[in-house]
């Protein structure tokens, strides 16, 4: 029988949504120990219990930590790994300076993995355990990610990002070239270990209607993958949409009659929507993917959240890598919390955390795999260190109950507040 392992802390688990109580920490559940055996975790309980369960257990004791499940990104573009931090432009000028010439050197397979292999290496140290990813127009891209992803036995989603126009020559393919790609990489990897496909047009002003038709063909062959893009992140992006698809209602309207709207649809950003649009992504149960230090960095605008939730939407979380200014989903715990401010709600720690790893897994449609603890439930998980820095330290020190001891972490915190990381139950 393989090794059974028993971890003791502060286990903290979700029973539902604490956007769905009304009092969040009513959603939580505190435990004191967790037993894992292949990669899965079999029981909940007290320390005593489970070592009377499982004698032989390797046991790791995490002291006063507090362990919750691993990180869930629900919108990252690795190949954008080694120009997180750029300074200074709006989104489409920022595409043409940084991106699109960053992302050509990823035609390189030799390249492509070594950032592969950086970015899933700086991400795990900040607890992140899944990401959803857009790689470049190169196959290769996105076999360096999966390779990459699958050594590190990672549950991961990634996919060949798509355009056809409005971009550089070195990173055009066709409609019928990005639907050969997509079809071709998707036999290989999705669904192999832990590796999900995620069919992937950047956005509509680089894909022709032929693109996101051929697109929409594919995710009708193979319902069961996702489909990621980009949907109204800025004003001016949604006017540039509107020119180019001039016969479309909006821009929603642009992947809906193509084939690209539905329930396993991850739309990023979607700041700037109408009431039509909006009516239309709950109607289909899609993924809006909040991205708020991608959304304040470039200036996009503030996502707003709790009107959002408050409609029925699924709503996921993420760093957005790099437009996003962080690796660290705690980082972007904290700007969600920030553009809730000032969007006129202040989210409980209970929330901010459930949106970084139940809200982003249930987005993905991963939500009875990870994004949890609980029986039956990958052991994917993360110990944070509550005390990781003087700062943080002298106000969780003050604190009368866990949310408060957990909030400076939240605002504050860094990979330093990471002190371990699970992967299918094995310790990174």
């Amino acid at each position: 029988m393989p090794p059974r392992t028993l971890i003791t802390g502060h286990i903290l688990s979700f029973d539902h949504s604490p956007f769905e109580a009304g009092d969040p920490t009513d959603a939580a559940r505190l435990h004191e120990a967790l037993l894992i055996e292949e990669g899965r975790i079999t029981a909940l309980g007290t320390a005593q219990a489970l070592h009377a369960q499982a004698p032989d257990a390797a046991r790791t004791d995490m002291g006063n930590h507090l362990i919750t499940a691993g990180f869930v990104d629900a919108h990252v573009h690795y190949p954008q790994t080694a120009i997180i931090a750029s300074w200074g432009k709006r989104l489409i000028d920022w595409l043409n300076t940084y991106t699109f010439p960053e992302e050509m050197r990823l035609s390189d397979p030799a390249y492509a993995a070594d950032i592969a292999g950086r970015y899933l290496d700086l991400t795990l140290a900040h607890g992140t355990t899944t990401c959803a990813s857009f790689c470049t127009i190169h196959p290769a891209s996105v076999t360096a990610f999966f390779e990459a992803a699958q050594a590190r036995g990672l549950r991961a989603v990634a996919g060949k990002t798509c355009m056809d126009r409005n971009a550089p020559e070195g990173l055009r393919d066709t409609a019928q070239s990005a639907y050969d790609d997509s079809k071709q990489l998707l036999q290989t990897w999705h669904g192999v270990d832990r590796l999900s496909y995620a069919i992937t047009p950047r956005f509509s002003p680089t894909s022709t209607p032929d693109q996101l038709a051929a697109l929409g063909a594919l995710w009708s062959e193979y319902p069961d993958c996702l489909m990621q893009t980009h949907l109204s992140e800025q004003t001016d992006e949604v006017a540039w949409v509107k020119s180019l698809y001039p016969e479309a209602r909006d821009y929603l309207d642009t992947y809906d009659s193509h084939g690209l709207l539905g329930a396993r649809g991850l739309y990023g950003h979607a700041i700037h929507l109408d009431a039509r649009e909006r009516d239309r992504l709950r109607e289909v149960g899609a993924a809006l993917i909040h991205c708020p230090t991608s959304n304040t960095f470039i200036g996009s605008g503030l996502f707003n959240l709790a009107a959002r939730i408050a409609e029925g939407q699924r709503i996921g979380l993420a760093t957005d890598t790099g437009g996003g200014s962080s690796f660290s989903m705690l980082r972007t715990m904290a700007a969600a919390y920030e553009i809730g401010q000032l969007t006129g709600t202040a989210l409980h720690p209970a929330q901010l955390l459930w949106l970084a790893t139940a809200g982003s897994a249930q987005a993905l449609h991963m939500g009875s795999k990870i994004g949890n603890i609980a029986p039956g439930m990958e052991a994917d998980l993360v110990a944070l260190d509550l005390a990781s820095t003087p700062a943080i330290a002298q106000r969780s020190a003050r604190a009368d109950d866990l949310w408060e001891a957990l909030f400076p972490t939240l605002m504050m915190g860094d990979d330093r507040a990471i002190a371990g990381v699970w992967v299918a139950g094995k310790a990174v």
